[in-house]
This record gives structure tokens, C-alpha cells and sequence, in this order.
């Protein structure tokens, strides 16, 4: 059996940086490895990490505003301070065999720390642009890991000389991979024959999307066999639900959430998806095998969302349409088309399938081993 390591993975901040990281610390703990996270207790990891069972060692970071560059010193103050933190914690705990950073400035003091007392450093970096923190980080790193090809060149310059890049996919926790269609149509209160749109643009929801969508409300409704899960964004839900004003019956077949905790189940069973193209909605999305038909932000930076949709675009898994062809008969004429033709959601699907971004966690972990060694 391989030795037994203990794995610090720094990673905080979104949903983004920190789904793929558990996804990680899930994968490493069923080897038999030891995992710890570190962040900051009063952000989204001070709740999800816990939840999911793993430890949280807080330290006290912040990230600075490129516009007031004097944001600048408090951010290295906070920094170094919490690298002396980490002496403390290591000289008690024992230092960890390897690092692993997910992007977020959160990282920076642990991977600073790492490569002072030679311990090696993996990053992954979840979107087509990478981030600053991975950037900076990477000139020191063992392994620098992306969710897209495209991503590698970013890093090229950045690298250290015996630094190796890695395409391994973005990792998705096991609820959403080992999801049941059939539970999930029980969830949501599915009929085992309809067809199911799923509607979301994240966490925070897409207004012109789901304006799209709303537009589109009675021809929709005029296809009997179809069911749409629509998540609007917690901000956004009163909105457009005033605007759809359904019935009673129309609401039977058209459910509004804010928000979709159980994204596994809606993934395992809708027919079509229709979203924006964040990189852990294409994680997710690519991970089920679902067709889809992504609507990139558009003003993204260096609009990495169009970027990040081509992974599935190019493969055959997906349809792309641009935001500015939301309020044109295009955006309609896609969406209706794969709604009512099952042969070509199931070509999408085949193709989706074949990407095996369901392995990502897997190969992520394969690299943290061999950087160990």
C-alpha cells in the first residue's frame, strides 16, 4: 500500500474554488490520506468544509484592490502574519508531505510557507484565465494542473523550470457524479416521461437569461410533455416569478427555485440544460453527460466563459448561442429545437459522455501522489 499522506489544501472564497477542492479531499481521503483545509472561517469554506466532514484551520488573509494600490500593505501584513501562524500550527502538527492551492488569494501564505520548507506545491486552476494568486504561485510549483487546455499557455513564462502543467479537468464532488436521474425526477417531482429543461445561470443567477427564458414562456408551455426546474438566482427570484405570473396548472409544470442545493439530482435528471458557462457549471455539466446549450457571460474577464464553453462546444456536447442572441428568433430557435428533438439531445449526450470529466477528481489526486513522491 502507498504511504499514507497528509495533504494541505488551502482554497476559499466561492463555490468555484471550493467544490473542486472537496472534490479533491473526497477522493484523497477514500486512498487513505490525511486532508486539511485552510481558510477563512467567516467565508463559504468556514461552512462547507465542515459539512463535508474535513478540518478548517483559519487564518486571517485578505486580497488587495489593484484600483487603491495602498490595499497593498495590509494585505502583506495579513499575510506574513498568517505565515507565522503556520509556523506555530506545522511546528505542532507536523508539516504536511504536499500543498494544494485552488486559486483564491487564501492560498498564497500556505504556498509561500510550502516552498520555504521544501514542501513540494500542486495548484489547480478551475477557469481558461487563470486567476492572480495562481499566477503568482506558480513559478515555485511542483505541478500546475487546469481544467483547460487553454489555460496552459497563460502559465507559459510563469513556470518554473521543473514545473510540469497538467490538464486533469475540473473535480466535481462524488453527489453530483453518482447522482440517480431517477431520484432526482423524484426530488423534483418529475414525471417519468417528460421531457425536463433545467434553467440556471449560478449561484447568482443570469438576468438576461432568465428574461430569455420568460419570453419564451408560452411556447414552452404549448409542448404538453415538457417540465422546466428554473433556478433564478436568490436575487432575482421575485422578479421572475412576478414575471412569468403562472397559474396554478402552469405552475405544476414550471417550478421557480432561488436557488438548487441537490444540482447532482437536477443534472441526473434533466434532458437539456440550459447556462451560463462558469467553469464549475461546465465541470458539472460535462461531468453528468447532459446536453446543453451554454450562454456565455459576456463580460467576463477576457471573456474566459466562451472560452470555457468551447471545451464541450468543440467536442460535440454542447450548443453554444452568445448573449447577444438572447432577444433574437436564434436563441429561440435552439432552444425549441433541442427541446422537442430527443435524437439530437442524444448525439450531445454520447459526445458528452466521452470527455470523461467524471475522472477529474481521480487524475487530480494521481498528481498530488506523484508530486508527494
Amino acid at each position: 500500500m502507498a504511504k499514507k499522506l497528509s495533504v494541505a489544501i488551502a482554497a476559499g472564497g466561492t463555490a468555484g474554488h471550493i467544490n473542486p477542492a472537496l472534490a479533491l479531499a473526497e477522493e484523497l481521503a477514500s486512498r487513505g490520506h490525511e486532508v486539511g483545509f485552510f481558510g477563512q472561517e467567516r467565508r463559504l469554506e468556514g461552512t462547507l468544509v465542515p459539512q463535508a466532514g474535513f478540518t478548517l484551520k483559519s487564518l486571517d488573509v485578505t486580497g488587495f484592490d489593484r484600483s487603491k494600490p495602498w490595499t497593498l500593505i495590509s494585505a502583506l501584513w495579513r499575510m506574513r502574519k498568517a505565515e507565522r501562524e503556520l509556523d506555530r500550527y506545522f511546528a505542532s502538527h507536523g508539516a504536511p508531505d504536499v500543498a494544494v492551492g485552488f486559486g483564491a488569494y487564501i492560498e498564497l501564505p500556505l504556498m509561500r510557507w510550502c516552498n520555504r520548507h521544501g514542501v513540494p506545491v500542486v495548484l489547480h486552476e478551475q477557469n481558461s484565465v487563470p486567476g492572480l494568486a495562481n499566477k503568482t504561485s506558480a513559478a515555485k510549483a511542483s505541478k500546475v494542473c487546469v481544467s483547460f487546455p487553454a489555460a496552459i499557455e497563460a502559465f507559459k513564462g510563469r513556470v518554473g523550470d521543473q514545473t510540469q502543467i497538467v490538464v486533469t479537468g475540473n473535480p466535481v464532488r462524488r453527489s453530483v457524479i453518482d447522482a440517480s436521474g431517477e431520484a432526482g425526477r423524484a426530488a423534483f417531482g418529475i414525471d417519468p416521461d417528460a421531457t425536463m429543461l433545467l434553467v440556471f445561470g449560478g449561484s447568482l443567477g443570469a438576468r438576461h437569461l432568465n428574461d430569455g427564458v420568460v419570453a419564451l414562456k408560452d411556447e414552452l408551455l404549448a409542448r404538453p410533455n415538457l417540465q422546466i426546474v428554473h433556478s433564478t438566482g436568490k436575487d432575482l427570484y421575485d422578479e421572475v416569478r412576478d414575471a412569468l405570473a403562472l397559474s396554478e396548472e402552469e405552475a405544476a409544470r414550471w417550478q421557480v427555485r432561488p436557488y438548487i442545493d441537490n444540482m447532482g439530482e437536477a443534472l441526473a435528471a434533466a434532458d437539456l440544460v440550459l447556462s451560463r458557462a462558469g467553469a464549475s457549471s461546465i465541470a458539472e455539466i460535462a461531468a453528468v453527460g447532459v446536453p446543453s446549450i451554454l450562454v456565455p457571460y459576456p463580460f467576463a474577464t477576457a471573456d474566459h466563459q466562451t472560452t470555457n464553453a468551447h471545451l464541450l462546444v468543440d467536442a460535440g456536447a454542447a450548443s453554444l448561442v452568445a448573449d447577444d442572441q438572447i432577444d433574437t428568433p436564434a436563441f429561440a430557435a435552439e432552444l425549441l429545437r433541442l427541446v422537442d428533438d430527443a435524437e439530437a439531445r442524444a448525439e450531445l449526450r454520447r459526445h458528452a459522455q466521452g470527455l470523461a470529466q467524471d475522472k477529474a477528481a481521480v487524475v487530480l489526486a494521481d498528481n498530488v501522489e506523484e508530486a508527494a513522491r
